[in-house]
């Protein structure tokens, strides 16, 4: 099959295509670099020239007065330069309903390009987008990344890249593509509880790992316990980093013999994951039902994560065994979580023997890319 792959968040395109190359499928990934994680692209629609020094003060300039960035023009341009590129393939699978990040209208134009070159259109499910922000806010959960800003409206502008998802222009971005993909696929329980009850939704299909090149190495503790915290600074209240900080500096006070704290700020892709490589612990989120992709890439070199482990996690996987640390949005709960680990290190060992062990079984890349591939040629046959 010749697949396209149209986004790139968290590396989950790029381990999907080489699980799909394993199976010797052609595959092509577009997009951009997802910001400072600059991820590989096989043919990048990213802004460069605006990068630039003089340009970019004219972009800041501009998006400061309009709110618009004037970046979308070259990164039009770049799409229309290589769209011979995006026709004729058997599988289209856009990332995000906002998958090339331009603005709502235009997305829109350049997505309309890539739905009448190609049948066979599906969205993945992974990441903001109009219904899932209208989900959570209207649904009674007991926490999700919204609330810090349900419980503080002047926290607004640390979720304006997730509020932006409720405006009018990005509700008919999401109608228009909604009405001509084939299929909605969850990536995880967080996007499946909120597309559960939609038409076009299909089982969900967990992130895929590639395993190959996330070497495991079972953890020894021979001195202090090591706990990472990566801090994104754009989402640091969405993931709830000021609560991770708030119980790693109770933990650091409370075990000044026996534990280590390091914290890194919006490092490059490959820098985080070299920089937490001697660690045991890695502090990934708070406020999810579920694993993101870096917990679970973390969760494949055998750390032990605090991240989401609800009980519909535990559930569907059937799980006898801890695999993870389920973080709650409470510091006393995550000191708690903390200290018991700290004062029995043989379970930080298990742990992370189980981490592995269980995205081996149930993320590897090759056997995620099968479950793609059988999800779009089913569906293909059911709604053609």
């Amino acid at each position: 099959m010749r697949i396209l792959l149209v986004g790139e968040y968290s590396r989950f395109h790029n381990s999907l295509k080489e699980g799909l190359q394993k199976l010797q499928h052609d595959v092509t990934l577009i997009g951009r670099a997802d910001s400072f994680k600059n991820y590989p692209i096989d043919i990048s629609l990213e802004a460069t020239f605006f990068q630039k020094k003089i340009p970019n003060l004219f972009r800041q300039l501009l998006f400061k007065v309009s709110k618009i960035d004037i970046a979308f023009l070259e990164i039009t341009y770049r799409f229309y330069k290589n769209r011979k590129s995006f026709q004729g393939y058997d599988a289209v699978q856009l990332i995000n309903e906002f998958p090339i990040a331009t603005i709502p209208f235009v997305e829109r134009k350049l997505l309309k390009y890539i739905f009448k070159h190609n049948k066979n259109v599906y969205l993945s499910s992974c990441g903001d987008d109009f219904h899932y922000m209208n989900y959570i806010l209207n649904e009674k959960l007991p926490y999700h990344m919204l609330t810090p800003y349900v419980k503080d409206k002047n926290a607004r502008k640390s979720f304006k890249y997730s509020l932006q998802y409720l405006s009018k222009s990005h509700e008919k971005l999401h109608h228009f593509v909604v009405e001509n993909v084939k299929g909605i696929i969850p990536a995880n329980f967080d996007y499946e509880m909120a597309y559960r009850k939609h038409p076009k939704a299909l089982p969900l299909i967990p992130f895929p790992i590639n395993v190959d090149l996330l070497s495991f190495k079972p953890l020894k503790i021979t001195e202090k316990i090591l706990i990472f915290h990566g801090v994104n600074e754009v989402n640091y209240l969405k993931k709830g980093n000021d609560l991770m900080q708030k119980a790693l500096e109770i933990i650091a006070k409370k075990y000044p013999d026996r534990v280590s704290v390091k914290t890194a700020y919006s490092l490059p892709y490959d820098e985080y994951i070299k920089t937490y490589d001697e660690a045991h612990i890695i502090m990934d989120q708070v406020y999810s039902y579920d694993q993101g992709y870096n917990a679970l890439e973390a969760m494949a070199k055998g750390k032990v994560v605090f991240s989401g482990a609800e009980t519909a996690f535990q559930e569907f996987y059937k799980l006898d065994k801890k695999v993870l640390m389920n973080a709650t949005p409470n510091v006393d709960d995550l000191v708690e979580k903390l200290s018991h680990l700290i004062e029995n290190p043989d379970e930080i060992i298990q742990i992370g023997k189980n981490a592995r062990a269980f995205v081996e079984e149930f993320h590897e890349y090759e056997r995620v890319a099968e479950l793609y591939l059988e999800s779009w040629r089913f569906d293909s046959a059911q709604r053609t």
